[in-house]
């Protein structure tokens, strides 16, 4: 991205912040009355500074890292994801006050916005305590000519962790262990396994030394790995013990494992050719593991059995959760088919930007062959 349109993309996301900060400041300080009385100062300033929070924050973390600014990162992300439940609150709030009026009924205005803010925290705060609660999801997949041996055999699949600010070392462990657990048979990492943001990659990848499968660990690069050069996070992850796949296939005891990366997977033309270049046999089963979901019929027409991706994040929340449906569709979350191939879609372990979820859950998927 050119310096200039870096700065139109900045301009465009800080002027939604300021208007969404407007409308929160009108929607609380108005008055059906007509009162002119302006409201306090001291919430024009928290609003005015809170509107430059995330944007502020978001630059200095792509380039700085230290406890205090991961602090302020957390805390304006936190911020980020309430602001979401508080426009939707604040936006109710005016359409009942309109309808209301239409209808002749008296409403207290300002005790329905009270109200209404109230639920929207409630809401924003057991999102954070969800977004940290880790599930285990199970589910079975069979598949045509799938190798004997692997029949009964259970793989775990986990993406979109974001090691970064919000999330580092600490999550990783607790993630590791947890995998461990269920002691899988081999385990698929489906990319954004970092955020993109300043971090020792080497350092956060550490505990993915402790992550161990009889027939292996494989990871497949995402758009936060390939915002830019992804060497450094890939030589982390490898240095790990994990098997990086870059448009290229493995054969894991007579089952096809095939690796392609984000940026191959998106281009137009490109994933059609590397899954050329690769060989799929049609006549034995395959998994390819890729970030997002964009083009499984490509990947149908290729002869591939079994998609394994992440990305969507079932969008974390509301009103996000509604544009990745619109986007994804049947491909947004769990398992679905297109003509002969499965897809199974991830939520993912961790979150990008609000480390919030609510209508989506962070998971581990199991996986059992059949």
């Amino acid at each position: 991205m050119t310096a200039k349109r870096l700065v139109v993309f900045i301009a465009v996301i800080q002027s939604i912040l300021w208007l969404g900060h407007l409308l929160l400041y009108e929607t609380w300080t108005f008055s059906p009355a007509g009162s002119d009385t302006p409201g306090p100062l001291w919430i024009k300033l928290v609003l005015g500074f809170l509107s430059l929070s995330f944007l502020s924050a978001s630059l200095l973390a792509f380039r700085y890292t230290n406890a205090a600014l991961r602090a302020f990162y957390r805390a304006a992300a936190v911020w980020l994801g309430l602001l979401s439940f508080l426009f939707l609150a604040a936006v109710s709030s005016w359409i009942i006050f309109g309808v209301a009026r239409l209808v002749g009924v008296n409403l207290n205005f300002h005790r329905l916005v009270e109200l209404l803010f109230g639920a929207a925290v409630i809401a924003g705060l057991y999102g954070v305590f969800n977004a940290g609660w880790m599930r285990i999801t199970r589910t079975t997949v069979q598949l045509a000519n799938l190798p004997a041996a692997w029949r009964g055999r259970r793989a775990a699949l986990i993406s979109d962790l974001h090691l970064g600010h919000v999330r580092n070392g600490s999550f990783l462990r607790r993630l590791v262990a947890k995998i461990l657990q269920q002691e899988p048979d081999a385990i698929f990492i489906a990319g954004d396994f970092y955020d993109g943001t300043a971090i020792d990659a080497r350092r956060a990848a550490e505990p993915l030394s402790k992550l161990a499968a009889p027939h292996g660990v494989y990871f497949v690069a995402g758009n936060h790995e390939q915002f830019g050069d992804d060497s450094k996070y890939l030589h982390a992850i490898a240095s790990a013990g994990v098997r990086v796949l870059s448009n290229e296939k493995v054969e894991v005891d007579g089952l096809q494992v095939i690796g392609v990366p984000y940026r191959n997977a998106t281009q137009d033309g490109q994933l059609a050719s590397v899954l050329r270049g690769i060989g799929v046999d049609r006549d034995r089963a395959s998994v390819l593991l890729t970030h997002a979901p964009d083009h499984p019929e490509i990947a149908e027409a290729a002869g591939v059995s079994l998609q394994l991706s992440g990305h969507t994040h079932l969008g974390q929340f509301v009103p996000w959760s509604w544009i990745a449906r619109r986007v994804y569709r049947q491909f947004v979350y769990g398992l679905s088919r297109i003509g002969k191939m499965q897809v199974f879609t991830s939520s993912g372990a961790g979150t990008w930007g609000p480390p919030l979820r609510l209508g989506s859950n962070p998971e581990i998927v199991m996986l059992e062959f059949q």
